[in-house]
C-alpha cells in the first residue's frame, strides 16, 4: 500500500513539473503567433478599406509566397529535431554547428527561390483565374515580399533553432517589435501617409518584407555578440555529415510542405471558381480564426521541443507524455476560443469589410472551421512531435490522404456536382477528420521514438561526433 501512495505521489508530482514545462515553452510562442494575427487581422482591415479585390490579392499573394517557401519550412524541420536532440544530449556544441549549417542551407535557398519570384511573379499570381485587376495586385504582392526572402530565411532558421533550446521568449519580443512595425508600415505604405506614395497592396508587402528584415537584423546582432542560447557554429559547421542529417529529416518535411501548399492552392483554385467574394471569405476567415490557431502552433512547437529533448536524454517514455499533454491543453484552448470566435463571427467579419456577400460566407466558413477546432489540434500537436522526433515522413503521409485526398477531391467532387460554394468549405471537415486519426493512431504506435536512432549505427553516430 505505502510503494502504491508513493508511485502516485511521484507521478503526482511528476506530471505538474510536465504542465508547466509545456506552459512555460508553449505561452510564449501563443502570445507571439496571437500578437501576429491580431497584426493580421489589422491588415486585412486596413487593406478591406479597398475592396474584396484587394483582399483577395494579398490572400493569394500570401499564399503562393508560403507554397514557395517550403524548402525552407523543411530546414527549419530539420533544425528543430537536430538541434532539440543535441540539447536534450547536453552537446550545446553540436546544436550550436547545427544551427550553423542550416543558416546556410537557408540563405541559400532564400537566393535561389528568389530569382523566379520577382522575374514570373504575375504569371505565378495568375494561376487562380481571379480577374486581371486582383492578378495584377497578388503578382506585385509576390514580388515585393520575395526581395526579403533572405531574411524570412534567416527568421525561420533561428527561430527554430532558438524554440529547439528550449528559448522562446527571445522569439516573442523580437515579434512584438516586428509586428508593431508591420502594422505602422501597412498603414503608412498602403494609404500614403506622412509623405510617402499610396502604394495599396504593393504596399502591404513592403511592409511585411521590412518587418520580416527588422527581425533579422536583430537575431544576426544577437547571435554574433553570444547573447543567444545558441552559440555560432562556424562556417566549418557545414560537413557532410550534418548536411545528410538535415536532408535525411528535412526533405520529407519540405515534400510535406510543398503538398500542403500545394493542395491549399488547389483548394484555394476551387474556391476561386465561386468568384472573389468567395475567395475574399476565405482569406478573411482563415486570418479571422487564425487567433484559435496560435494556441495549437503554440502547442506544437513546446511538444516538438519537450520530444526532441527527451528523446536526447534517452527517455521515450517522458517523450511520449509530453506530447500527449500537450495534446490535451491544446485541445482544450482551441475548443474555447474557437466558440469564442464562432459566436462573434459575424461582428468580427462586418468590422472587417463592409460587403454582405463576403460577410455572409465569412461567417459560414468560420462555423466549418469551428467545428474542426478539436481536430486541428491534434494536426497540430502531434504533427509537431513527429517532426520533433525526426519522423517527418508520417506527416507526410497524413497530409497526401487528408489534403489531397480528401479535401481537394471532395471539394473537386461537389464543384463537379455544381453545389453551392458551401460545401466546397465544408469539405476541410473532412480532411481534418482523416488527418487527426491517422495521427493519433501513428503517436500511439510508438514508431516515432526510434526514427533518429535507427539512421545513425553506432559507427556513423561515432564518426559524426569526431568530425564534429
Amino acid at each position: 500500500m505505502t510503494n502504491s501512495n508513493t508511485s502516485e505521489v511521484e507521478e503526482s508530482v511528476d506530471s505538474s513539473k510536465l504542465s508547466l514545462s509545456i506552459w512555460e515553452l508553449a505561452w510564449p510562442a501563443i502570445l507571439s503567433n496571437l500578437l501576429f494575427s491580431i497584426i493580421g487581422i489589422a491588415s486585412i482591415k486596413i487593406v478591406g478599406e479597398l475592396g474584396a479585390s484587394a483582399v483577395a490579392s494579398v490572400t493569394t499573394g500570401h499564399r503562393i509566397f508560403f507554397a514557395l517557401q517550403a524548402i525552407l519550412m523543411a530546414i527549419s524541420a530539420g533544425t528543430t529535431a537536430l538541434v532539440a536532440r543535441s540539447i536534450g544530449a547536453k552537446d550545446p556544441d553540436e546544436a550550436a554547428k547545427i544551427t550553423s549549417a542550416s543558416l546556410w542551407i537557408g540563405n541559400s535557398v532564400a537566393i535561389i527561390l528568389m530569382l523566379p519570384c520577382i522575374l514570373f511573379s504575375r504569371e505565378i499570381a495568375s494561376v487562380f483565374g481571379l480577374d486581371e485587376e486582383t492578378t495584377i495586385q497578388a503578382g506585385e504582392f509576390i514580388r515585393w515580399l520575395s526581395y526579403f526572402n533572405i531574411a524570412f530565411a534567416i527568421n525561420m532558421v533561428l527561430g527554430a533553432a532558438l524554440r529547439a533550446a528550449g528559448d522562446t521568449k527571445t522569439p516573442l519580443w523580437i515579434g512584438v517589435i516586428t509586428n508593431l512595425i508591420n502594422l505602422v508600415l501597412v498603414y503608412v505604405l498602403v494609404y500614403g501617409k506622412f509623405g510617402l506614395p499610396q502604394m495599396g497592396v504593393p504596399g502591404a508587402a513592403i511592409a511585411n518584407g521590412l518587418s520580416f528584415l527588422v527581425g533579422a537584423i536583430i537575431l544576426l546582432i544577437l547571435w554574433r555578440r553570444h547573447m543567444l542560447v545558441i552559440g555560432i557554429g562556424g562556417i566549418s559547421s557545414l560537413t557532410r555529415a550534418r548536411i545528410k542529417k538535415l536532408v535525411d529529416i528535412g526533405y520529407p518535411a519540405g515534400l510535406e510542405q510543398f503538398v500542403f501548399q500545394a493542395g491549399f492552392l488547389a483548394f484555394l483554385w476551387l474556391v476561386a471558381k465561386y468568384g472573389t467574394a468567395a475567395f475574399a471569405a476565405y482569406g478573411i476567415g482563415v486570418q479571422i480564426l487564425s487567433m484559435s490557431f496560435v494556441v495549437g502552433f503554440g502547442f506544437s512547437i513546446a511538444g516538438a521541443t519537450l520530444v526532441g529533448q527527451h528523446l536526447g536524454a534517452k527517455d521515450p517514455v517522458g517523450a511520449r507524455r509530453q506530447g500527449w499533454r500537450a495534446t490535451r491543453l491544446a485541445a482544450i484552448s482551441m475548443v474555447v476560443l474557437g466558440a469564442v470566435i464562432v459566436v462573434a463571427a459575424s461582428e468580427i467579419a462586418r468590422f472587417l469589410i463592409d460587403d454582405d456577400e463576403v460577410v455572409k460566407l465569412t461567417v459560414i466558413f468560420i462555423y466549418m472551421l469551428g467545428i474542426s477546432q478539436p481536430l486541428m489540434a491534434i494536426e497540430f500537436t502531434l504533427g509537431g512531435c513527429l517532426r520533433g522526433a525526426g519522423d517527418t515522413r508520417f506527416p507526410l503521409v497524413a497530409t497526401l490522404v487528408g489534403l489531397i485526398g480528401v479535401r481537394v477531391g471532395l471539394a473537386f467532387l461537389f464543384m463537379l456536382m455544381d453545389l453551392p460554394v458551401e460545401y466546397i468549405y465544408g469539405a476541410l471537415i473532412a480532411d481534418y477528420v482523416v488527418k487527426a486519426v491517422m495521427l493519433v493512431r501513428r503517436f500511439e504506435s510508438g514508431k516515432w521514438q526510434h526514427i533518429l536512432a535507427d539512421k545513425e549505427a553506432p559507427s556513423d553516430a561515432s564518426k559524426n561526433h569526431h568530425s564534429s
